[in-house]
């Protein structure tokens, strides 16, 4: 039988489509895995698990801006219908796949409709007015937040060319750090993500760690806290006078806090609420001191406690920098004294305004201590040009409170009047005269304000405390160096901008009694509070053992504010740990430095490091706020615009 020369092998040209269709192929599924890859980052820096649901309008909205989109309402609206319950994961990717993130040249081209001189500034002032009025309108704190950006705002003007490039780079730097948390995160990487199954060999053959002993449990490592070389020194560390200098490299990571978020405000407007109002202070040594309660709970019942930062600004274009500080509030129980107090918990779930705890409590008489960090609340050294005008003479010669000087003090009687109904009692005079005077009022003393100052039912209202300052410049013939000792005390700087002070308040919801809140004191935390940072970190954290006989332990605890870390020295010797964080990105500490080094005293626990992410918070939200509502007023000016 003759043989055809013509056969089905393929001709030298088909091999070469079939290789270059198989490229093609190729380079389109690593396309999108790394799409899935991003699309997953961006959906667990929101939910605990990918497999966990989307269940509103504005859960939608964050994670699709953590994705690197800036959706309008109409956008979110057109995936999240009147007939929509939840969205999963797999809803969030096509979604996705449909809305570009936002570009630099559509931003850019966007400002530039709201720049009438065409010079890549805005005045705030015009930027206030449309962005309030205009578009999907941002609120005045929000376009204040804004404003207060000093790497993008100078003489009054919005530079919209800086604020695009530092949107870009935060945008790019919230993906970076998600997709890093992705990959260093080896129980994340084997959770299945929505219906897609991880499939790259990079993410599938982490490590799995085993647990440390029950004092000691291991971590998946994440970028946080880094130490130096490791080194021991020769002495035995059992030695009572030796010292164990400790600088070898560590990643430590921690748990994310389990528990659910915190209550909504709804589900409690039925129960029984008390507050009050309090204030961290700078101390000029850079300790934090803060207002302190006792919380009376007639009888035992479901309880919910919050504390958040509060806006005091009474001016337009001002706006509250302390709204960043970061809060919490540490739960104590009395038994029989108060040096006996037993630690219970601390506020650590979130909504969107404040940090609270929720649970039961017994009936009895209970501490709050409230906390913050300091990684946002520390001494900032700032050039002040001149001292504002605090009093002038009228018409008449008499001397008047200058307009800005009433204004401050107005936000000082919002600080002391702990109570909130208007008017300070005696007790909440006298938390204003100890922190600016070191001395009480006593009751033959109000009495004689009584006499000369407007009060109402024996408190003193807002004009009675205007004019009570003004007497002390007029008794002196002008002279304001009193109301500035006021001031500086108060925590407000030389150009009356409040940097050392962070006002707070704290409600309390009970479901079956009426609580009652009476602050106590200002002071320091002290050493309780130490105390139950430690054993709260030590309990819910993780702990890694960095040197070789596990005596020493960092115990890392993270929430959704910040993260915690205790070094524990078991040993007998004192330790020295060099700490050095100049790799950290993303994030900032409440020392301030990069590089340092503690001592820790044998057989202790010691509170050292408090960081906190830069990005997201309170940055991010806002910044796409506000692209959002440019980008809205563009497409309502020019409908061609797509």
């Amino acid at each position: 039988m003759a043989v055809s020369r013509e056969s089905n092998t393929p001709s030298f040209s088909e091999p070469t489509a079939l290789a270059e269709s198989s490229q093609t192929k190729r380079s389109h599924n690593y396309e999108e895995e790394a799409f899935y890859r991003s699309c997953r980052a961006a959906y667990l820096a929101i939910f605990k698990s990918s497999l966990e649901n989307i269940k509103s309008k504005e859960q939608l909205c964050i994670v699709l801006q953590q994705a690197g989109t800036n959706p309008s309402w109409k956008t979110v609206n057109k995936y999240w219908t009147p007939q929509t319950t939840m969205l999963n994961f797999d809803d969030f990717c096509s979604i996705l796949k449909k809305e570009e993130p936002v570009k630099k040249t559509d931003l850019l081209k966007a400002f530039a409709k709201l720049d009438t001189n065409n010079d890549g500034y805005i005045l705030h002032s015009e930027l206030c007015k449309i962005l309030t009025t205009q578009g999907e309108k941002m609120t005045l704190d929000e376009v204040n937040a804004i404003i207060e950006l000093a790497e993008v705002n100078n003489n009054g003007k919005f530079d919209y060319f800086k604020f695009c490039k530092l949107y870009m780079t935060t945008n790019e730097q919230c993906l970076k750090s998600a997709l890093e948390k992705l990959e260093v995160d080896s129980k994340l990487k084997r959770q299945q993500f929505g219906n897609q199954m991880e499939t790259s060999s990079e993410m599938a053959t982490s490590p799995v760690s085993k647990p440390l002993s029950k004092t000691v449990r291991n971590t998946e490592p994440k970028a946080m806290l880094k130490t130096g070389h490791y080194k021991t020194s020769s002495c035995s560390s059992l030695a009572p006078s030796c010292k164990i200098c400790l600088s070898s490299p560590a990643i430590m990571g921690a748990r994310s806090n389990k528990n659910s978020k915190l209550i909504e405000a709804n589900a409690v407007k039925e129960w029984l609420c008390a507050q009050s109002k309090g204030c961290f202070f700078l101390e000029d040594s850079g300790e934090i001191i803060s207002h302190k309660y006792k919380l009376f709970l007639p009888r035992r019942s479901a309880v919910c406690i919050t504390i958040k930062p509060v806006n005091l600004s009474q001016r337009e274009e001002k706006c509250s920098s302390w709204l960043a500080v970061d809060t919490a509030l540490y739960l104590f129980k009395e038994n029989e004294t108060e040096e006996n107090l037993q630690f219970v918990s601390v506020t650590e779930l979130r909504n969107e305004e404040a940090f609270g705890w929720r649970g039961e409590l017994g009936a009895g008489i209970y501490w709050l201590i409230p906390f913050t960090t300091g990684c946002r609340f520390r001494k900032m050294r700032k050039q002040i040009k001149g001292e504002p005008k605090l009093v002038y003479r009228d018409s008449d010669g008499d001397f008047v409170l200058t307009k800005e000087f009433r204004e401050v003090l107005s936000q000082v009687f919002e600080m002391v009047d702990l109570d909130g109904n208007g008017s300070l009692s005696l007790e909440e005079y006298n938390f204003f005269e100890m922190r600016t005077s070191g001395e009480k009022c006593d009751a033959e003393a109000w009495n004689i304000c009584k006499d000369n100052f407007d009060m109402k039912n024996n408190e003193l209202t807002r004009q009675g405390f205007m004019d009570l300052n003004l007497m002390e410049a007029s008794d002196r013939g002008g002279d304001v160096s009193d109301l500035w000792v006021t001031l500086l005390s108060m925590g407000y700087n030389r150009a009356m901008e409040l940097t050392e002070a962070c006002p707070f308040s704290i409600h309390i919801y009970a479901e079956k009694c009426k609580p009652r809140i009476h602050p106590v004191c200002l002071e320091a935390g002290g050493e309780q509070l130490n105390n139950a940072i430690c054993k709260n970190v030590v309990n819910k954290g993780d702990a890694k053992s960095i040197d070789s006989s596990g005596n020493i332990i960092i115990h890392v605890h993270k929430n959704d504010a910040h993260i915690t870390s205790v070094i524990e020295n078991k040993s007998e010797g004192k330790a020295m740990i060099h700490l050095n964080g100049e790799q950290s990105k993303n994030c900032v500490n409440n020392r301030g430095l990069s590089t340092f080094a503690i001592e820790v005293a044998p057989n202790s626990l010691m509170v050292r490091l408090f960081i906190e992410l830069k990005y997201l918070d309170p940055f991010l939200p806002l910044v796409l706020t506000l692209i959002k509502g440019v980008l809205s007023l563009t497409l309502i000016n020019n409908p061609a615009i797509n």
